[in-house]
């Protein structure tokens, strides 16, 4: 979040119309940082980041992993199908808006 509002505060040419235009840059803009930070991450795992052994794995509490990378390029799918389910699921995902919020923008 920190980094989405340092990207929108140091923009002058991004102007919002309204809450709902806000969403949806707002959004727009979580995507993409997410999808940027999932990509170098995927790059240091290639690239020979650090290494775990099993002991310090078995400590590390497992979580439900998102793949964010494919989640874009079905996003991207998505849009060319129909635009419109696309930025809904943008809006949920990514900007957290409830059903209400998001039927707004």
């Amino acid at each position: 979040m920190h980094e989405a509002y340092l990207r929108l505060a140091g923009q002058d040419s991004v102007r919002a119309e309204n809450a709902p235009h806000f969403f949806g840059i707002a959004a727009r803009l979580m995507r993409q940082i997410l999808v940027d930070h999932a990509r170098e991450r995927g790059a240091a795992k290639r690239g020979g980041g650090c290494r775990i052994t099993l002991d310090e794995f078995a400590e590390i509490p497992q979580k439900q992993s998102l793949d964010i990378v494919a989640l874009n390029d079905v996003l991207n799918e998505l849009s060319s199908l129909d635009e419109q389910q696309a930025k809904i699921v943008e809006l949920r995902f990514f900007a957290g808006l409830s059903i209400e919020d998001t039927s707004r923008c």
